[in-house]
């Protein structure tokens, strides 16, 4: 039967119809994912599991590890998310017939296709239908540059209060990772010495001053002068001032006597001082004067009329000088930042000024607007300075300790919103993300331009336009330092001691140049928006005179750096002397070290640790032959091959570079260098440029590489499975756009790790 028309005309109708709709619609979806997750573990089980057991089980399975891989750990189709990675890695061997061995059964061409298959369509149908999971940062303190430079944007203050904190933990070679930027209790001790001398620097309480007497030359007075002056130095604030000289006439003088009052030499006051026989009198002036000791004193000046010839020669008596003073000081000058915390609507009681002054500085430090009654706790601290009579600015001095204590300026916090559901996904708010995209490129917090924005709702939309103009910023420099110093581990070459005898021209002063070679160029491609593959292979970089000398550069001097066409062998950070003594040994090269260094920072290939009981090569063994041929001598046992065999060429790509980066032809012993070598997947090069050639076929391995790294960096935690889509549509992007750099910036910041944040148990 029908439904009645009166019925079906209402609103309500609607709204019941619409809402079973959905209902349909969702139970029908949620049916279809049930059904597409069952046919991928149907799949998983036919396919792949079966696959693996007939051809890989042998060496990657019941327990063994070959080449440390094993598929023990995937059992269901859903533990293929948990290491995507490896799943790459094995798509990548199945291309390339790389796996099985040679010597064991090989599929046929048939079934490697129908595993790469199945391998797609299982880990796409997984991702279509698994919940999105953004992930979510731990609660974490601001590390010691972070806190710096946004002290040094809040207050506009030149100090650095951080310089004497304890060292920030580092995890996944970061030093902003949530997990293990810990609050020690001498850390909270130095957080509190540091928001004192930060007030101090911002707050001036200037206490006007009071005027006092002081005598002047008391030591040489009362005194008689025939000629010349007497008195002595005086110190002035700045204000007016009240002079009074006690002058009298000498006996015997019968007529006026001038007097002049001076200041450092220049006549400011005379006087007309009766003849003897009248009683000494006091003379007095006002004059303004400025800060600082000047000398006054009083002089003879020329008499009314000549002295008669039986008259004595006219003389000056000097019973006193003195100073009151200051009056009507100027007001003090304060610093702009003093100005600027202080200013406030004019007319206000002082709670009320102090209560606009507090808010603002509030919402600044805190990076969000404030909650209501927010305002308060710091307030108190002002109510309590009041009460015991102290100045208004000790009061806005207390309250704003408060607030620079306080666990949301000292912490980047997220707030969940109320009622959000465990495993929830949601879009944070323009604010934190202004605040991840500020601590992001900038190590601070956002300005002006970011946060007007966000409290508008608008920064989503220009995000691409706020990306560019922060990189392009000054402050953009403390990310383009800290990052690669960071990724490529350069802060580690104050642990390394070259031979001084060996390599004399190692001092500190080249090691700086070295760092600061590697971030100028990293921040040209940047800047530049280059491509990041440019990373790995360029034609420019950055010396100054050490290390152009190094280099065997010519022309350059001083220790100003220059933006020069990179040498033919060099170019890319791989070639750059900080990199390659990072990599070597006090006394020689190490293909090992060098190797690993690509293997781990460049492709994120990390070779397994070395077995057990496997003996280092031994420094001291008279052993002859070049550097190769006594690594290969290493290499004779079976547990160091497998390793080895992997880092050891890439290493030896780089052997015409010393042990501090500098070109050679042949070895310490005399030997000409062999720079050549195979890949285990049988890629042959020789030297670092034809490794570069080898690295740009591997370019996916290196871009998939630094955008985990660079995301890591900006989210300030470890990356994990569910982060591997993410990961998937930026490297895509950068592909699409000749893989600038802006694309990569850009995508991170629109990712949903970046964008978005999961609910857990956990959450606040």
């Amino acid at each position: 039967m029908p439904f009645p028309r009166s019925l079906t005309a209402s609103p309500v109708f609607a709204s019941l119809m619409l809402a079973a709709g959905f209902a349909v619609r969702t139970v029908a979806a949620t049916v279809d994912a049930k059904e597409a997750l069952a046919g991928a573990e149907a799949a998983f089980q036919r396919d792949i599991r079966s696959f693996v057991a007939k051809h890989c089980q042998t060496c990657h399975g019941d327990g063994k590890a070959k080449g440390d891989f094993s598929f023990d750990a995937f059992k269901d189709a859903r533990s293929m998310q948990k290491a995507p990675e490896r799943w790459d890695t094995v798509l990548e061997m199945l291309r390339k017939r790389e796996m099985p061995p040679e010597d064991e059964e090989q599929p046929t061409a048939p079934e490697v296709s129908a595993m790469i298959a199945s391998i797609q369509a299982v880990r796409a149908t997984l991702e279509a239908h698994t919940p999105p999971n953004a992930g979510r940062v731990t609660m974490r303190r601001l590390n010691k540059t972070e806190y710096n430079n946004t002290i040094r944007d809040l207050l506009g203050v030149d100090f650095k209060p951080a310089e004497d904190f304890p060292a920030d933990d580092v995890g996944y070679g970061f030093d902003n990772i949530g997990d293990v930027l810990s609050v020690s209790p001498l850390l909270l001790e130095k957080y509190l010495s540091a928001t004192e001398s930060i007030l101090d620097q911002a707050i001036i309480v200037a206490e006007l001053p009071q005027p006092t007497k002081a005598a002047v030359g008391a030591r040489r007075l009362p005194a008689t002068l025939a000629a010349g002056e007497i008195g002595g130095l005086a110190s002035f604030e700045a204000g007016d001032y009240v002079v009074r000289a006690k002058l009298g006439a000498k006996p015997g003088t019968h007529a006026a006597i001038r007097a002049a009052l001076r200041i450092d030499g220049k006549d400011v006051k005379e006087f007309t001082v009766r003849p003897a026989g009248a009683e000494p009198a006091m003379f007095e002036t006002k004059l303004r004067m400025k800060p600082g000791t000047q000398r006054l004193t009083v002089a003879l000046g020329s008499p009314s009329r000549r002295p008669q010839p039986n008259e004595a020669a006219p003389a000056l008596h000097v019973e006193g000088l003195e100073i009151e003073g200051p009056f009507n000081p100027p007001p003090p000058v304060y610093p702009a930042v003093h100005t600027r915390l202080m200013a406030h609507k004019p007319g206000l009681a002082p709670r009320e000024a102090a209560k606009e002054i507090i808010a603002r500085f509030a919402a600044r430090a805190f990076r969000r607007p404030l909650r209501p009654g927010e305002v308060d706790k710091p307030l108190v601290f002002f109510d309590a300075s009041q009460k015991q009579g102290e100045r208004f600015e000790l009061g806005v001095r207390a309250a704003l300790y408060r607030v620079l204590m306080s666990p949301d300026f000292l912490f980047r916090i997220e707030m969940d919103p109320p009622g959000a559901a465990v495993d929830a996904t949601y879009t944070i708010n323009e604010h934190e993300l202004a605040s991840r995209l500020s601590y992001f490129l900038w190590n601070s917090m956002p300005d002006d331009e970011l946060s007007s924005l966000a409290a508008k709702g608008q920064l989503r939309r220009k995000l691409a336009a706020q990306v560019r103009r922060m990189v392009l910023d000054p402050k953009s420099a403390s990310f383009l330092q800290n990052f690669p110093e960071q990724w490529l581990t350069l802060r580690k070459l104050d642990l390394i001691s070259p031979d001084p005898g060996m390599f004399p021209a190692y001092n500190t002063g080249l090691k700086e140049a070295m760092i600061r070679e590697s971030v100028l160029f990293f921040g040209a491609i940047a800047r530049e928006d280059r491509s990041i593959l440019e990373l790995l292979n360029s034609n420019f970089t950055f010396v100054n005179e050490p290390l152009a000398k190094l280099y065997g550069l010519e022309g350059v001097q001083g220790e100003a750096f220059v933006r020069v066409t990179a040498p033919p062998h060099r170019g890319g950070v791989l070639t750059m002397a900080g990199i390659l003594a990072l990599n070597s040994n006090a006394t020689r090269t190490s293909a090992v070290k060098r190797g690993k260094f690509i293997l781990e920072e460049i492709l994120n290939l990390p070779p397994p640790p070395p077995p057990p009981n496997v003996p280092p090569l031994d420094e001291g063994q008279q052993l002859t032959g070049t550097q190769r041929q006594i690594m290969e001598q290493h290499r004779q046992n079976p547990s160091c091959a497998s390793c080895h065999e992997k880092m050891d060429p890439l290493g030896f790509a780089f052997e015409n570079f010393d042990a501090i980066g500098a070109w050679r032809d042949k070895d310490a012993g005399g030997f000409p260098i062999d720079a050549s070598g195979v890949l285990p997947d049988g890629m042959a090069f020789t030297g670092a440029s034809g490794l570069k050639g080898v690295l740009d076929q591997k370019r996916d391995l290196f871009t998939r590489n630094l955008v985990g790294k660079t995301l890591t960096y900006a989210l300030g935690r470890g990356l994990e499975y569910y982060d591997q889509p993410a990961i998937a549509r930026i490297m895509a992007a950068l592909a699409k756009d000749d893989h600038r750099f802006s694309t990569l910036i850009t995508e991170i910041v629109l990712s949903d790790p970046f964008q978005k944040r999961t609910v857990n148990q956990e959450s606040p």
